[in-house]
């Protein structure tokens, strides 16, 4: 299966996800990043899967899922999360041992783990989507120097589903997402491989 991060991003930064209760939400959208509620002491999940967002939130319905904020963060700080990242699932190509994996990734402020990407309708795609998990200063970093604005995107994922409710034949406008190109070491990190991309939606 396809293993290659789609994103949308510009020349400035790069978008990913999160979901959260409101008030974390409306905090962050206040300051622009992150501040009360928010835990910097936990591991937190970031998604540049859009379709994977709406999955794992269930369209902003979920408990303390009911609000989404589109991140944008620099290439810059992207790229650190990105090369320090240890993959949840143990990889022999990578890694001599299990034990080896395990004290990485104990050890590693960064993890990441490949899930089925899905569509708007929730359906899975013969594609992986990335997830990265990061905690002690690399979310400080996150929070205090890499988020360059916050976006809410609740109520496109709730148009969403009410325009699939409704059967309707025409879906609200997405973010796109493309191919963000890495360097070869970052391909080894991260398993990346090439084949064919189907289309998102």
């Amino acid at each position: 299966m396809q293993r290659q991060i789609l994103a949308a991003y510009d020349s400035e930064g790069i978008y990913v996800y999160q979901a959260f209760k409101p008030s974390i939400a409306q905090e962050a959208l206040r300051k622009g990043t992150f501040g009360k509620g928010f835990n910097m002491e936990r591991m937190t999940w970031i998604k540049p899967s859009f379709g994977w967002m709406l999955y794992r939130s269930g369209y902003a319905t979920k408990h303390r899922q009911e609000s989404i904020l589109k991140i944008k963060l620099t290439h810059e700080g992207f790229q650190e999360i990105i090369k320090q990242a240890i993959s949840t699932s143990f990889d022999r190509e990578i890694f001599a041992s299990e034990r080896g994996w395990k004290r990485s990734l104990d050890n590693s402020e960064v993890r990441y783990q490949w899930d089925p990407d899905r569509d708007l309708y929730l359906r899975r795609l013969e594609r992986r989507a990335l997830q990265l998990g990061i905690r002690g200063s690399v979310v400080q970093s996150y929070v205090n120097h890499w988020i360059i604005e916050v976006e809410e995107v609740t109520q496109l994922a709730r148009d969403i589903q009410n325009a699939i409710k409704n059967k309707s034949k025409q879906m609200p406008q997405t973010p796109e997402e493309k191919p963000l190109q890495v360097s070869k070491d970052i391909e080894k990190i991260l398993r990346i491989n090439h084949e064919n991309i189907l289309n998102r939606f």
